[in-house]
Protein backbone atom coordinates (compact mmCIF):
# COMPACT_ATOMS: atom_id res chain seq x y z
CA UNK A 1 0.00 0.00 0.00
CA UNK A 2 1.57 3.18 -1.29
CA UNK A 3 2.14 6.90 0.84
CA UNK A 4 -1.19 8.27 -0.76
CA UNK A 5 -3.51 5.29 -0.36
CA UNK A 6 -2.95 4.71 3.03
CA UNK A 7 -3.40 8.96 3.69
CA UNK A 8 -6.71 8.43 1.74
CA UNK A 9 -7.20 5.36 4.19
CA UNK A 10 -6.67 7.25 7.11
CA UNK A 11 -8.47 10.57 5.98
CA UNK A 12 -11.38 8.68 5.44
CA UNK A 13 -11.55 6.95 9.02
CA UNK A 14 -10.44 9.95 10.85
CA UNK A 15 -13.18 12.24 9.43
CA UNK A 16 -15.94 9.68 9.78
CA UNK A 17 -14.74 9.62 13.64
CA UNK A 18 -14.64 13.90 13.78
CA UNK A 19 -17.82 13.70 12.06
CA UNK A 20 -19.85 11.85 14.98
CA UNK A 21 -17.30 13.69 17.83
CA UNK A 22 -19.26 16.77 16.24
CA UNK A 23 -22.61 15.84 16.01
CA UNK A 24 -22.38 14.81 19.77
CA UNK A 25 -20.62 17.74 21.10
CA UNK A 26 -22.76 19.70 18.95
CA UNK A 27 -26.17 19.12 21.17
CA UNK A 28 -23.44 19.02 24.80
CA UNK A 29 -22.41 22.45 23.40
CA UNK A 30 -25.85 23.92 22.81
CA UNK A 31 -27.62 22.46 26.08
CA UNK A 32 -24.45 23.71 28.43
CA UNK A 33 -24.03 27.28 26.42
CA UNK A 34 -27.69 28.14 26.48
CA UNK A 35 -28.95 26.73 29.54
CA UNK A 36 -25.86 25.85 31.97
CA UNK A 37 -27.17 22.86 32.51
CA UNK A 38 -24.46 20.03 32.64
CA UNK A 39 -26.08 16.73 30.41
CA UNK A 40 -24.41 13.37 31.70
CA UNK A 41 -27.46 11.70 30.45
CA UNK A 42 -25.88 12.84 27.16
CA UNK A 43 -24.28 9.62 26.73
CA UNK A 44 -27.45 7.48 27.34
CA UNK A 45 -28.71 9.57 24.50
CA UNK A 46 -26.41 8.00 22.03
CA UNK A 47 -26.72 4.48 23.63
CA UNK A 48 -30.61 4.84 23.19
CA UNK A 49 -29.83 6.35 19.14
CA UNK A 50 -27.85 3.34 18.64
CA UNK A 51 -30.74 0.77 20.43
CA UNK A 52 -33.69 1.93 18.41
CA UNK A 53 -31.39 0.39 15.19
CA UNK A 54 -31.60 -2.47 17.37
CA UNK A 55 -35.23 -2.08 18.00
CA UNK A 56 -35.59 -1.74 14.09
CA UNK A 57 -33.43 -5.08 13.76
CA UNK A 58 -35.49 -7.33 15.81
CA UNK A 59 -38.58 -6.12 14.16
CA UNK A 60 -37.21 -6.99 10.85
CA UNK A 61 -37.60 -3.10 9.67
CA UNK A 62 -35.33 -1.74 7.30
CA UNK A 63 -31.85 -0.78 9.15
CA UNK A 64 -32.24 2.39 7.53
CA UNK A 65 -35.49 2.93 9.73
CA UNK A 66 -33.58 2.57 12.69
CA UNK A 67 -32.26 6.39 12.07
CA UNK A 68 -35.47 7.83 12.24
CA UNK A 69 -36.74 5.61 15.21
CA UNK A 70 -33.35 5.80 17.69
CA UNK A 71 -33.33 9.69 16.56
CA UNK A 72 -37.43 10.10 17.43
CA UNK A 73 -37.13 7.91 20.71
CA UNK A 74 -34.00 10.54 21.97
CA UNK A 75 -36.36 13.34 21.03
CA UNK A 76 -39.61 12.59 22.51
CA UNK A 77 -37.82 11.54 25.59
CA UNK A 78 -35.35 14.84 25.68
CA UNK A 79 -38.59 16.75 25.59
CA UNK A 80 -40.24 14.32 28.16
CA UNK A 81 -37.55 15.26 30.50
CA UNK A 82 -37.06 18.86 29.82
CA UNK A 83 -41.00 19.41 30.43
CA UNK A 84 -40.58 16.97 33.85
CA UNK A 85 -37.26 17.61 35.02
CA UNK A 86 -34.67 19.78 33.39
CA UNK A 87 -36.59 22.91 33.15
CA UNK A 88 -36.02 22.99 37.14
CA UNK A 89 -32.80 22.96 36.84
CA UNK A 90 -31.47 25.85 34.27
CA UNK A 91 -28.51 27.75 35.23
CA UNK A 92 -28.01 24.99 38.03
CA UNK A 93 -25.12 23.10 36.97
CA UNK A 94 -24.23 21.16 40.57
CA UNK A 95 -28.39 20.43 40.23
CA UNK A 96 -27.90 19.75 36.69
CA UNK A 97 -25.35 17.19 37.30
CA UNK A 98 -26.33 15.64 40.07
CA UNK A 99 -29.86 14.92 38.73
CA UNK A 100 -28.58 13.98 35.15
CA UNK A 101 -26.20 11.68 36.46
CA UNK A 102 -29.11 9.82 38.29
CA UNK A 103 -31.50 9.94 34.78
CA UNK A 104 -28.08 8.35 33.01
CA UNK A 105 -27.96 5.61 35.55
CA UNK A 106 -32.08 4.99 35.06
CA UNK A 107 -32.14 4.78 31.74
CA UNK A 108 -29.38 2.65 32.08
CA UNK A 109 -30.39 -0.08 34.04
CA UNK A 110 -33.87 0.05 31.93
CA UNK A 111 -31.91 -0.44 28.71
CA UNK A 112 -30.62 -3.34 30.14
CA UNK A 113 -33.71 -5.18 31.79
CA UNK A 114 -35.10 -4.70 28.42
CA UNK A 115 -32.27 -5.96 26.53
CA UNK A 116 -29.79 -7.60 28.76
CA UNK A 117 -26.47 -7.07 28.95
CA UNK A 118 -25.00 -8.96 25.74
CA UNK A 119 -23.65 -6.49 23.19
CA UNK A 120 -25.83 -6.77 20.35
CA UNK A 121 -24.69 -6.01 16.86
CA UNK A 122 -26.87 -4.02 14.09
CA UNK A 123 -26.12 -5.15 10.04
CA UNK A 124 -24.55 -1.73 7.57
CA UNK A 125 -27.16 -0.27 5.91
CA UNK A 126 -24.40 -0.10 2.73
CA UNK A 127 -21.89 -2.59 2.40
CA UNK A 128 -19.23 -2.83 0.22
CA UNK A 129 -16.63 -0.76 -0.51
CA UNK A 130 -15.55 1.86 -3.30
CA UNK A 131 -12.49 1.30 -5.27
CA UNK A 132 -10.37 4.55 -4.90
CA UNK A 133 -7.12 4.31 -6.56
CA UNK A 134 -6.95 0.80 -5.79
CA UNK A 135 -7.87 0.95 -2.38
CA UNK A 136 -10.97 0.26 -1.30
CA UNK A 137 -13.08 2.31 1.18
CA UNK A 138 -15.96 1.36 3.16
CA UNK A 139 -19.37 3.22 1.49
CA UNK A 140 -20.66 3.67 5.19
CA UNK A 141 -17.63 5.24 6.66
CA UNK A 142 -17.74 7.60 3.53
CA UNK A 143 -21.86 7.99 3.72
CA UNK A 144 -21.09 9.01 7.64
CA UNK A 145 -18.49 11.07 6.86
CA UNK A 146 -20.92 13.24 4.28
CA UNK A 147 -23.90 13.28 6.53
CA UNK A 148 -22.01 14.11 9.82
CA UNK A 149 -20.29 17.35 8.12
CA UNK A 150 -24.18 18.49 5.89
CA UNK A 151 -25.85 18.39 9.49
CA UNK A 152 -23.27 20.60 11.06
CA UNK A 153 -22.99 22.96 8.04
CA UNK A 154 -27.28 23.20 8.39
CA UNK A 155 -27.05 23.47 11.96
CA UNK A 156 -24.52 26.43 12.12
CA UNK A 157 -26.79 28.12 9.55
CA UNK A 158 -29.86 27.29 11.41
CA UNK A 159 -28.11 28.84 14.98
CA UNK A 160 -26.82 32.08 12.35
CA UNK A 161 -30.58 32.31 11.31
CA UNK A 162 -31.20 35.88 12.11
CA UNK A 163 -34.82 35.60 14.16
CA UNK A 164 -33.84 32.20 15.70
CA UNK A 165 -30.04 33.46 16.18
CA UNK A 166 -31.53 36.58 18.01
CA UNK A 167 -33.71 35.49 20.23
CA UNK A 168 -31.46 32.34 21.25
CA UNK A 169 -28.60 35.37 22.15
CA UNK A 170 -31.77 37.07 24.14
CA UNK A 171 -32.74 34.06 26.71
CA UNK A 172 -28.82 33.35 26.72
CA UNK A 173 -27.59 36.44 28.12
CA UNK A 174 -30.99 37.72 30.45
CA UNK A 175 -34.28 35.29 30.24
CA UNK A 176 -36.04 37.70 32.14
CA UNK A 177 -35.61 40.69 30.32
CA UNK A 178 -36.23 38.35 27.13
CA UNK A 179 -39.65 36.93 28.65
CA UNK A 180 -40.16 41.18 29.05
CA UNK A 181 -39.98 41.34 25.67
CA UNK A 182 -42.03 38.70 24.47
CA UNK A 183 -39.88 36.30 23.67
CA UNK A 184 -40.82 32.37 25.38
CA UNK A 185 -37.45 31.52 26.55
CA UNK A 186 -39.15 28.67 28.24
CA UNK A 187 -40.09 27.27 24.04
CA UNK A 188 -36.06 28.49 23.37
CA UNK A 189 -34.82 25.98 26.07
CA UNK A 190 -37.47 23.22 24.94
CA UNK A 191 -36.23 23.45 21.29
CA UNK A 192 -32.71 23.97 22.58
CA UNK A 193 -32.51 20.38 24.71
CA UNK A 194 -34.54 18.50 22.19
CA UNK A 195 -32.60 19.28 18.94
CA UNK A 196 -29.02 18.86 21.22
CA UNK A 197 -30.75 15.50 22.69
CA UNK A 198 -31.61 14.32 18.97
CA UNK A 199 -28.23 15.04 17.36
CA UNK A 200 -27.13 13.12 20.41
CA UNK A 201 -29.91 9.99 19.12
CA UNK A 202 -28.85 10.84 15.57
CA UNK A 203 -25.04 9.99 16.48
CA UNK A 204 -25.72 7.28 18.12
CA UNK A 205 -27.77 6.01 15.17
CA UNK A 206 -24.71 6.37 12.99
CA UNK A 207 -22.84 4.70 15.09
CA UNK A 208 -24.35 1.61 16.09
CA UNK A 209 -23.32 -0.53 12.28
CA UNK A 210 -19.35 0.42 13.01
CA UNK A 211 -19.48 -0.67 16.98
CA UNK A 212 -21.16 -3.10 19.52
CA UNK A 213 -24.33 -1.48 20.83
CA UNK A 214 -23.88 -2.18 24.70
CA UNK A 215 -25.91 -0.17 27.49
CA UNK A 216 -22.43 1.50 29.22
CA UNK A 217 -21.27 2.36 24.99
CA UNK A 218 -22.17 5.93 25.47
CA UNK A 219 -20.05 6.93 28.10
CA UNK A 220 -16.68 6.52 26.00
CA UNK A 221 -18.21 9.27 23.46
CA UNK A 222 -19.36 11.05 26.69
CA UNK A 223 -15.62 11.91 27.48
CA UNK A 224 -14.43 12.85 24.20
CA UNK A 225 -17.30 15.37 23.31
CA UNK A 226 -16.37 17.21 26.85
CA UNK A 227 -12.62 17.37 25.91
CA UNK A 228 -14.08 18.54 22.72
CA UNK A 229 -16.13 21.23 24.03
CA UNK A 230 -13.33 22.68 26.50
CA UNK A 231 -10.81 22.15 24.11
CA UNK A 232 -12.77 24.35 21.27
CA UNK A 233 -14.38 26.81 24.07
CA UNK A 234 -17.54 26.36 25.62
CA UNK A 235 -20.39 27.97 23.68
CA UNK A 236 -18.73 28.13 20.87
CA UNK A 237 -20.56 26.22 18.12
CA UNK A 238 -17.83 27.19 15.29
CA UNK A 239 -15.24 25.94 18.04
CA UNK A 240 -16.86 22.72 18.51
CA UNK A 241 -15.92 21.91 14.96
CA UNK A 242 -12.03 22.92 15.69
CA UNK A 243 -11.93 21.05 18.87
CA UNK A 244 -13.18 17.95 17.39
CA UNK A 245 -10.68 18.26 14.43
CA UNK A 246 -7.81 18.35 17.44
CA UNK A 247 -9.39 15.31 19.32
CA UNK A 248 -10.39 13.07 16.42
CA UNK A 249 -7.78 14.02 14.30
CA UNK A 250 -5.12 12.77 16.95
CA UNK A 251 -6.87 10.40 18.23
CA UNK A 252 -7.29 8.87 14.48
CA UNK A 253 -3.82 9.43 13.40
CA UNK A 254 -2.21 8.04 17.08
CA UNK A 255 -4.29 4.74 16.78
CA UNK A 256 -3.55 4.28 12.96
CA UNK A 257 0.32 4.18 13.82
CA UNK A 258 0.28 2.96 17.47
CA UNK A 259 -2.73 1.57 19.39
CA UNK A 260 -6.22 2.77 20.49
CA UNK A 261 -4.79 3.12 24.48
CA UNK A 262 -2.06 5.00 23.26
CA UNK A 263 -4.29 7.40 20.99
CA UNK A 264 -6.91 7.92 24.20
CA UNK A 265 -4.14 8.37 26.82
CA UNK A 266 -2.54 10.91 24.41
CA UNK A 267 -5.39 12.78 23.79
CA UNK A 268 -6.30 13.40 26.97
CA UNK A 269 -2.70 14.55 27.74
CA UNK A 270 -3.29 16.98 24.91
CA UNK A 271 -6.39 18.23 26.12
CA UNK A 272 -4.77 19.15 29.90
CA UNK A 273 -1.90 20.91 28.25
CA UNK A 274 -4.27 23.04 25.67
CA UNK A 275 -6.70 23.61 29.34
CA UNK A 276 -3.47 24.85 31.08
CA UNK A 277 -2.37 27.18 28.21
CA UNK A 278 -5.33 28.37 26.93
CA UNK A 279 -8.35 28.17 29.82
CA UNK A 280 -11.01 29.39 27.50
CA UNK A 281 -10.55 27.26 24.46
CA UNK A 282 -8.32 27.44 21.36
CA UNK A 283 -11.39 28.93 18.82
CA UNK A 284 -13.01 31.29 20.98
CA UNK A 285 -12.39 35.21 19.70
CA UNK A 286 -11.02 37.45 22.35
Amino acid sequence: MGTAQVILLQAVNTGAIIGILILVSMGLAIIYGLMNVINLAHSEFIMLGAYGCVICRMLGWPVWSGFLVGTALVAVLSLILERTLIRHWYQKPLNSLLGSWGISLILMQVVRIAFGSAPQLVPTPIAGAFDIFGLPIAKYRLFVLVISFALTGILLLVFRYPTFAVKTHAVLQDAEMARCLGIKSSRVYAVTFVVGGALAGLAGTLIAPMVTVAPEMGAVFLVRAFLTVVVGGVGQLVGVVGGAAVIGGTEGVVAYFSSGVLAQVLVLFLAIVIIRLRPQGLFVRK
